[in-house]
């Protein structure tokens, strides 16, 4: 959180410690008590929630035989499609609060169907920054450096992206309620990397532009080892877990993300924290027996439970499994395998409950 804000709170607090010490001992006194309790036992503050909610998801609406562009054109979903997604979020409020990658066509289309249609959902919007540096020598899929033309060219991509996120964020002000700007383009594995240096100006340049806060998502680990002067930048700091990717079990699946968030707390102390991605594959080769729909279910519950408790906005990855993603070869492929709900939009055992009509 920042000082000011920290500074406040602590005032408060002690006012109504006051007020309460003036107080006959009744039960408003004993209600007003535990409310300063909870609010100071708390990891933050309620005012640290994006949109007042600690429950949020990830979103793309890619359907089999859809997909981003790979070199050809992208085969976006329909508005329909699209409508019918969101609509199954928002049902009973169970998701007010979705997080999509990119400023494209997809996401516009987004934003156009929740607008035209009162949906209530509001949009963690993204700015995909795609590779200004060439990191083949750290990244596992990048066998040979990036072309110095194509690293320029996709400069130019990044800066018009830039662009349209700030034309976005401007035109759909009620339902976004942030901007972020770049998705693990920090790390030192992914193949998209951008300098730290530039993704603070364009972080400067976003925030001058637009009146929404601006962050940017990354591995916790990052933010841990390198984030302070970026966390400066940001509003807020935006974070990456999976315990799951690191060899854990579900039996501590939940006390290694709070470690995590802990050791990013310790790192950053003045920065307000959101996850911007935790989640748990119900399927994948990758990590055998540790993926399945039961322990996807209990990681679910158990984040979100803890993240209300915590005060901490948490999107958890994914809506919909994507079956464009990953290794078109391996069908099993834990990159196909996150969403709550199934390709065809059948919900798994972690949403049944909320969702009978749709099995």
């Amino acid at each position: 959180m920042k000082k000011q804000s920290h500074i406040n709170r602590v005032l408060a607090i002690a006012l109504g410690i006051m007020i309460l010490g003036c107080n006959s001992g009744g039960n408003k006194s004993k209600q007003s008590t535990e409310s300063v309790k909870n609010q100071t036992s708390s990891m933050q503050s309620l005012d640290d929630l994006l949109e007042g909610v600690s429950t949020a998801i990830c979103y793309s609406g890619f359907r089999s035989g859809q997909h981003p562009d790979r070199g050809s054109g992208a085969i976006n979903p329909s508005y329909d499609e699209t409508k019918e997604d969101l609509l199954i979020l928002a049902k009973d409020s169970n998701f007010p609060l979705i997080r999509v990658y990119d400023s494209g066509e997809n996401s516009e289309m987004v934003l156009k169907v929740i607008q035209e249609n009162n949906i209530p959902i509001k949009v963690l919007l993204g700015i995909w920054l795609d590779a200004e540096l060439s990191n083949h020598e750290t990244c596992a899929w990048l066998t040979e450096p990036i072309p110095a033309e194509k690293l320029a060219e996709n400069k130019q991509k990044n800066l018009e992206e830039i662009k349209k996120g700030i034309e976005l964020a401007n035109a759909y002000p009620e339902i976004i309620t942030a901007v972020n700007v770049g998705n693990e383009a920090l790390v030192e594995w992914n193949d998209h990397k951008v300098d730290t240096d530039t993704i603070i100006s364009y972080v400067n340049w976003v925030k001058e532009q637009i009146k929404q806060p601006v962050t940017v998502a990354d591995n916790y680990k990052w933010w841990v080892d390198h984030g302070v002067e970026l966390a400066k930048a940001v509003d807020f700091v935006s974070i990456h877990v999976y315990p799951v990717w690191e060899g854990k079990d579900i039996n501590e699946g939940l006390s290694y993300t709070i470690e995590n968030v802990k050791d990013v707390q310790a790192a950053l102390p003045e920065s307000k924290i959101v996850i911007t991605e935790a989640g748990w594959a119900s399927v994948a080769s990758e990590f055998g027996e540790r993926a399945s729909e039961e322990k996807q279910q209990q990681y679910y519950h158990e984040l979100m439970d803890w993240a209300a408790k915590e005060n901490i906005t948490t999107f958890f990855f994914e809506a919909f499994d994507e079956d464009w993603k990953g290794n078109p070869d391996n069908a099993m492929g834990a990159e196909k395998h996150w969403g709550i709900f199934t390709v065809d939009r059948k919900p798994k055992l972690v949403m049944k409950d909320l969702y009978p009509e749709l099995e």
